[in-house]
């Protein structure tokens, strides 16, 4: 490891991932004990009400589609600090660079790697 990943850096982002990780999981709770998924059987004798709570129905579905996504690339970010992968760069093996670390902890990629990727990602027809 060089100066700007250190152990104690490690430390700091592995906090950062649990509390992202609870956060996630608080949320989930929440919505499961509120029935906020739209499940409750409400009747809506206005339409537009209707429509309304199916899209917000629909955009919590989405949401938690992305928090579940998400969740498990903080498990995987978790396990590679334990592991002591963490920090490399899957594609070129380089340090990532911690300020990146930092703002997202769950990258796997170098900034420059990152950049090439979605170049190509631009570049190619879908």
């Amino acid at each position: 490891m060089t100066e700007g990943t250190t152990a104690r850096n490690f430390d700091e982002i592995r906090d950062l991932l649990d509390r992202q990780r609870k956060s996630i999981l608080a949320m989930s709770e929440e919505i499961i004990a509120n029935g906020a998924m739209g499940t409750d059987g409400t009747n809506f004798p206005d339409m537009s009400d209707q429509a309304t709570a199916e899209q917000d129905q629909s955009l919590n579905i989405r949401m938690r589609g992305r928090e579940q996504k998400l969740l498990i690339k903080i498990e995987e970010a978790l396990e590679r600090i334990t592991a002591g992968t963490y920090g490399i760069c899957e594609s070129c093996e380089e340090e990532i660079a911690y300020e990146r670390l930092k703002a997202r902890p769950v990258t796997t990629l170098c900034i420059d790697c990152k950049t090439e990727q979605e170049a190509q990602e631009a570049m190619s027809p879908e």
